[in-house]
Order: structure tokens, then C-alpha cells, then sequence
């Protein structure tokens, strides 16, 4: 039995390339960046002694850099990513970071395979946006799925604040000061734009809108009609809590009745490629004997758009709207 190392090297350099991308990140910006980091990083870079007016102007451009650039060539396909993962790169060094990791996969390639040029350009050219799009796709779950867990207990905090008699902008303030990142981030820019001038509805809305989430548009909603037409905010801010911790449950209970379907799908849809590296990898001639007759393009073809069509109506399958 002939063992072929070409599938698990074309693994290992993608992974390879895949974490060199948080290095790189971390290396330039600092454990700041990271999402675990307890102290939120506005509140980081204003005790290195940065000026809160230059704190807010790069905050500003992070947030708002990437939606702009949409025209730069292979950036269109993240850049709304991009922009609910807040990463601190800009798009140009974005691409230049993809164009550096594609160079690695092809040095990488090029010593560990006897794959034709084309043939490693090509899968070089694909790791390289392919690392870059899984690690900024990662990035914005994970910072999506934590304000969703932070947001509850910010509005509880702020609603905190307003009983004892602070005015609405300065329990923004207190979230902002007490709240890890990415939330307390997100509250502290809304502070600084309330202190120099912006209205808190708009600037929440603003938030609401760039990260795409219902529960933020509640919040902006609410505050906005207690603006126009009065009442206790600390009672609709109360009830509003209420409703996004329900929600959030909801949302927790429909995610543990899928998770079955959900993996039983991601299992069907990842089997037949793992089967075909397996086969590879043990035996590399198995496919010897059809892969030159006319039948055997077009059969492969076919099994791949049935794979796609699975792997489509799995995830529609487990899309539940709430």
C-alpha cells in the first residue's frame, strides 16, 4: 500500500496559514484586541494617555473603514464581515496580508507537494483569501454572539444608573466603564459622540444598523420614543432587558434542539470529502483506472453540485426564524 502525505500537507499549510493570521494580528495590536481581554480597549488606550478626542477619531475609523472600500478587488467579499468583526486592519492591509499568506502557501506548496505551478498557484491564491475570510467570518460570530450575551446586563446596569438619578448619558458612561469589550468599546463611542454633541438615538441606531442586530434596534427604538414623547426610561429600558433575555433564551433553546440536525448535516456534507482524502491518502491510484475515461469529469461534477445542493438545504432545513 502506497501512503500519499499531499492531502494532510495541503491541510496542514492551510492551518498553518489560517493562525498565522491572528498572529499577525496580535503581534501589531496587542492582547488590547483580543475579545477576552477583561479591560475593554478604549478604556486601554486612555490609560496608555492617548487623547479620549484621538481614542474616539481610531475607534471611528475601525468601525466605519471597511463598508467604504467595498471597490478594492477581492475585498468585497468580507468587507461586511469586516465590519461586525471591527477588525483594526485596514482593507488594504487586509489584501496585503492575503497576497503575503498566498506567497507562504506557495512556498509552503512548492517544498511539500510535486504539484504543477498552475496547480499551486492556484490552491496558494485560494488559501491565502480563504485563511483570511474563515479567521474575519470567525472573528464577527464570535463578537456578534457576545453582545448578544453582554447586552442584557448592560441594559440592566444603565437601568441601574437611571434609579438612583443619573441622566441617561452618563449610564452610557458607566457601561462603557464597566463593561468588557466588544461591548464596552461600542457604549464608550456612543459616550464620547454624546459628549461632543451627537444624539444618543441616533448613535445607537447607527451601532444597530452596523451590526445587524434586532435587539440593539430595540434598544435604539425605545430610547428614541422616550426622547419624542417622555415617560420613565427606566421602566421601558426594565422591560426591555426582560424581552431580550427571553429572546436570547428562545434563541438558546432552538439552538440546542438543532444541534442534532446540525451536525448530522455538517457530518453528510463533510463525509464525502473526508472519504475522498481518505482514499487518496491510503490509496493515490485508486482513481487510475476512470479518471482518463470521458465519463469521469462529468461524474465529478455531478457529485459536487449534489454535494453543494445538500449542504444548502441542511442549513435551510435548520434555520429556524424566531
Amino acid at each position: 500500500m502506497v501512503i500519499s502525505a499531499a492531502p494532510l500537507i495541503y491541510l496542514s499549510v492551510f492551518v498553518g496559514v489560517l493562525l498565522l493570521v491572528e498572529g499577525i494580528y496580535l503581534t501589531v495590536f496587542g492582547k488590547s484586541i483580543s475579545l477576552h481581554s477583561r479591560v475593554n480597549r478604549r478604556l486601554e488606550l486612555l490609560e496608555k494617555g492617548t487623547p479620549r478626542e484621538q481614542v474616539l477619531e481610531q475607534l471611528r475609523k475601525e468601525m466605519s473603514q471597511h463598508m467604504k472600500r467595498t471597490s478594492i478587488p477581492l475585498y468585497s467579499i468580507l468587507a461586511e464581515k469586516a465590519q461586525k468583526a471591527n477588525i483594526a486592519f485596514t482593507p488594504r492591509q487586509l489584501v496585503l496580508i492575503m497576497v503575503a499568506l498566498a506567497g507562504v502557501a506557495f512556498v509552503g506548496l512548492t517544498f511539500g507537494t510535486g504539484a504543477a505551478l498552475p496547480v499551486r498557484a492556484a490552491v496558494a491564491v485560494a488559501m491565502g483569501v480563504g485563511a483570511v475570510y474563515f479567521w474575519v467570518n470567525g472573528k464577527a460570530k464570535k463578537r456578534l454572539s457576545m453582545i448578544e450575551e453582554q447586552l442584557p446586563d448592560a441594559v440592566e446596569l444603565m437601568v441601574r444608573s437611571l434609579r438612583v438619578g443619573h441622566p441617561f448619558t452618563s449610564a452610557i458612561g458607566i457601561v462603557a466603564k464597566e463593561v468588557a469589550d466588544p461591548l464596552g468599546s461600542e457604549f464608550g463611542i456612543i459616550a464620547d459622540e454624546a459628549a461632543y454633541g451627537r444624539d444618543i438615538a441616533e448613535s445607537l441606531k447607527a451601532l444597530a444598523e452596523r451590526m445587524d442586530m434586532q435587539d440593539l434596534r430595540f434598544l435604539a427604538v425605545a430610547v428614541a420614543i422616550q426622547q419624542q414623547s417622555g415617560g420613565n426610561l427606566a421602566e421601558i429600558l426594565e422591560g426591555l432587558a426582560k424581552v431580550i433575555r427571553a429572546r436570547f433564551k428562545l434563541f438558546r433553546r432552538v439552538k440546542a434542539i438543532t444541534a442534532e440536525a446540525k451536525w448530522s448535516g455538517m457530518f453528510l456534507s463533510m463525509f464525502p470529502i473526508a472519504a475522498l482524502v481518505g482514499i487518496n491518502v491510503l490509496q493515490p491510484n485508486y482513481y487510475d483506472e476512470v479518471q482518463n475515461t470521458s465519463a469521469f469529469i462529468p461524474a465529478a461534477l455531478i457529485v459536487a453540485a449534489f454535494l453543494a445542493v445538500n449542504v444548502v438545504f441542511m442549513k435551510m432545513m435548520v434555520n429556524i426564524k424566531v
